[in-house]
């Protein structure tokens, strides 16, 4: 069954256009990477799917209901998060923000998440105390913190040191597993696109190919995403 439904979406700043004719399906508990150029659309696609952008023209179907009904089933960790940093708010107090509406649920996940991205002890400090990885830990935890149907991802590991990085994505991987959580993950980093999604799309303002990692991740498919060849290096 298909949970995401992108069909013939169309998108433009001004006359710009940005993304074209795009169309593609994301079944119920798949795990799936974006990749792409930079500038090729991706962050303008998620946001699309979330409706913090409308598209020209096209259509984006969530559960077979249109996309603006089904927002607050979907967790989204953007890849910069712009806030005050004067803002007299803490880490805890930021999480609780996060709602889903289930009855008893409001914040007995957030102890719990705080101590699987290794923030436990910053759980009172003020959320401007936090480093740029520390902050981007801080979303991923506040995306897993409620049972979403949905979770999207752009950049996760933005800011966050290479063992921190296994971490951000094996939470992830769990979500997905032991929770059946339909994922999304704008990635550049093909080792982690290989390793953790079931389904691999390319985009450069249209679809350019989509499959299973083990098609999509060569140097062939890979020179015709970017335009240039690609070196393919295992990761330690």
């Amino acid at each position: 069954m298909n949970i995401i439904e992108v069909k013939k979406l169309n998108f433009s700043y001004g006359d710009i256009p940005i993304l074209e004719d795009v169309s593609f399906a994301i079944k119920k508990g798949d795990m799936v990477a974006l990749i792409g150029p930079n500038g090729s659309g991706k962050t303008t696609l998620v946001k699309n799917i979330i409706g913090l952008l409308k598209p020209k023209s096209g259509e984006i179907l969530i559960n077979g209901e249109k996309a603006d009904d089904y927002i607050d089933k979907i967790g989204y960790v953007p890849q910069r998060f712009e806030f005050d940093r004067n803002t007299p708010i803490t880490l805890n107090e930021f999480l609780s923000l996060e709602k889903c509406g289930k009855d008893g649920h409001d914040c007995k996940n957030i102890d719990a998440y705080l101590e699987k991205v290794d923030l436990t002890a910053y759980k009172n400090k003020r959320l401007s105390s936090l480093s740029g990885g520390q902050f981007q830990r801080a979303m991923i935890a506040r995306a897993l913190l409620h049972e979403k149907e949905i979770l999207i991802f752009d950049e996760p590991s933005t800011g966050i040191d290479l063992a921190g990085e296994k971490t951000v994505y094996d939470l992830i991987s769990l979500a997905n597993k032991e929770n059946k959580v339909t994922c999304l993950i704008v990635s550049h980093d093909l080792s982690v696109v290989s390793s953790f999604t079931k389904k691999v799309i390319c985009i450069n303002k249209k679809i350019v190919c989509q499959g299973t990692p083990n098609k999509i991740i060569n140097p062939k498919t890979l020179e015709k995403l970017y335009g240039v060849k690609i070196g393919l290096y295992h990761s330690h």
